[in-house]
């Protein structure tokens, strides 16, 4: 019984595995894919997140925010979020614009350019987020929700984010890693399952081997 349960749980973890990976493929092809046209107004997120979208507008450059906590292969740094006031529009969204690294001592700063931009991204649901070791307010801030910035500056904004992936020059880096869906998660937890099944099966062998032998 206990190793029949554990092939089944493994199964299931299986099936969870195959599952993300149908769902990485998904997203690849979604950010491989044509822009889609962001238009101002309330709009339903789903059918955007993880795929490639593109507005046209101005940044914000004092709304600017530096999430913190953000390394990047081994570097302290910073993710940069502007809000983009879309074109004849009181909507914005929120624009994930790319890495910078911290430098001690350094002045904390990025060019944001003043004038209209289309920029082109992945559409995301939320951003990332961090460790909270501090209050979420000001310029620098360890976590950013779309909910909470448009509460605390009355901005109107859609509710996603775009990860930039066009370029600008503005000094930051956009060589955003992968999302993580969980495969590996999946696969380790099956193959667990499965280790625990091969263990059932043979303190099964054994025990009736035993009890064959005491008779």
């Amino acid at each position: 019984m206990a190793c029949a349960g554990f092939v089944a749980l493994g199964n299931w973890q299986s099936r969870r595995a195959d599952e993300k990976r149908a769902l990485a493929l998904e997203i690849e092809r979604g950010t491989r894919g044509a822009p889609v046209e962001l238009a101002p107004g309330a709009l339903e997120p789903g059918p955007l997140v993880h795929k490639r979208v593109a507005a046209r507008g101005v940044f914000i450059a004092e709304r600017t925010v530096f999430l913190a906590n953000r390394p990047r292969q081994g570097r302290p740094g910073y993710e940069i979020v502007t809000p983009l006031r879309l074109l004849q529009s009181e909507w914005h969204v929120l624009v994930n614009r790319g890495w910078l690294a911290a430098a001690p001592g350094a002045l904390l700063e990025v060019r944001t350019p003043r004038s209209e931009r289309r920029i082109e991204g992945v559409a995301l649901e939320r951003l990332s987020h961090a460790l909270d070791i501090g209050p979420d307010k000001g310029s620098v801030r360890q976590n950013l929700t779309i909910a909470d910035f448009a509460s605390e500056t009355g901005l109107r904004l859609v509710p996603i984010v775009i990860e930039q992936h066009s370029p600008a020059e503005d000094g930051l880096e956009r060589d955003w890693p992968h999302p993580d869906v969980g495969i590996d998660q999946h696969e380790a937890y099956a193959l667990q399952w499965y280790a625990f099944a091969a263990l059932a099966l043979v303190l099964g062998v054994v025990l009736s081997f035993r009890r064959v032998a005491a008779r």
